[in-house]
Parts: C-alpha cells; structure tokens; sequence
C-alpha cells in the first residue's frame, strides 16, 4: 500500500496542496479530458449524480454543465472548503464529508456515480467501487478515472509506493471484484508526455 493510500495521510497531504490543486491540475487533468468523459457517462438533464471525492470542484463544474442535480463528497475539509467557494453560497451542490468506501447514503440513491483523481487514495477500492454500485439505480453509469500504470518498471515501483497505479488487468479485476460486469476503460493524456489517466465507464447490473 503506497504512503497517500492512508486516509489520515491523504487529509494531510490535500491539506496543503488545495492552496494550489487548480492551477497543478490542468497539467493533468484538463477541460477536454473532462469533457470527453462527461460524454462517455452522459448523464440526463435531471440525473442526480455523486461526485465522489470532488475536491475543489474541477469536476463537479463540468458535471453541472449537464445538470442541475449534483453532489459532492470528500474527505478532505480543505478542499470542500474550496468546492464551497465555488458552489456552496448559490446552493448549486449539495457537499458533504464522507469516505468512498463507506458511503452516506441509502441503495440506489443516484442515477451515477463520478470520481476522478480519487481511486489513486483508496485503502481499498474495491470496497468503493462496491459502494458505487450500491448507491447506483440498476443500469445507471458509474465512471472512474485514476492514474495508468507507468511504463516503466523502475518509476512504476516507485509510483506504487505513494499511492495506486493501475492498468487495464488491474481495472477489470477491481470493477469484475465489485460486482461490475459491464465496463471498458479509455486511456487519456493532456499532452504527449503528461501522466496518462485511465477512465473507467461501468454499468450497474440490472
């Protein structure tokens, strides 16, 4: 288990990057990139869907461009307080503080599930994507987007020892171990050299 992979380790870690999540994270994760997955999820006008582990809102934003009914969770205060700046005064997202793999809410609450930059944090991500499944009405979408593999063995077990890398082997496992049979995965890059993202679209069983 990597060093961020510790939930009171994490809360510590966004601590301080929230001062500058959102000038880092286009480098990585960018408004295309975005824009590509919403689609692949393509939530409804009047969807409810759950941001899991939202941040400061970079998501959510895009999500809010296809409707009006969404909701963030994290476990990090420091970047909810930054999420509430954005959102929380014109009462456009309801936020609340709550872990992935034990989520606040009742079976089949939302018609999706989205979560970018969060699986990477996960002591046990099966058990969130266990909970994803849960919350999800039979036949909504779930869609997960974490950081790939390094390609290189040396980085990868460096990557590995601060927090999850994946590929797709490992993505079908986890998604197949949560119940999941309906699901395909899309790499994704900002730019030639930047860190690849893979993207996960699911199905919740019927």
């Amino acid at each position: 288990m990597g060093v961020l992979e510790d939930k009171a380790r994490a809360r510590v870690f966004y601590k301080y990057l929230s001062r500058v999540y959102d000038e880092i994270n286009p480098f990585i994760w960018n408004e295309t990139m975005r824009a590509e997955a919403i689609d692949w999820l393509d939530p409804a006008p009047d969807d409810r869907v759950l941001d899991v582990g939202c941040g400061t809102g970079f998501a959510t934003e895009g999500l809010l461009e296809r409707t009006d009914n969404v909701h963030g969770l994290d476990q990090s205060s420091h970047q909810l307080e930054r999420a509430w700046e954005k959102f929380g005064k014109t009462d456009q997202v309801r936020f609340y503080r709550g872990d992935a793999e034990r989520l606040p809410f009742a079976d089949d609450t939302f018609d999706a599930v989205w979560s970018s930059g969060s699986i990477e944090y996960w002591p046990d991500p099966v058990a969130a994507l266990a909970e994803f499944r849960r919350v999800v009405e039979p036949g909504g979408g779930v869609l997960v987007v974490g950081p790939d593999a390094p390609t290189s063995s040396m980085f990868g077990r460096l990557a590995d020892a601060i927090m999850l890398f994946y590929d797709e082997d490992e993505a079908d496992r986890m998604f197949d171990a949560a119940g999941f049979e309906d699901f395909e995965h899309h790499i994704q890059q900002a730019r030639p050299g930047s860190p690849r993202a893979i993207t996960t679209i699911a199905r919740v069983p019927e």
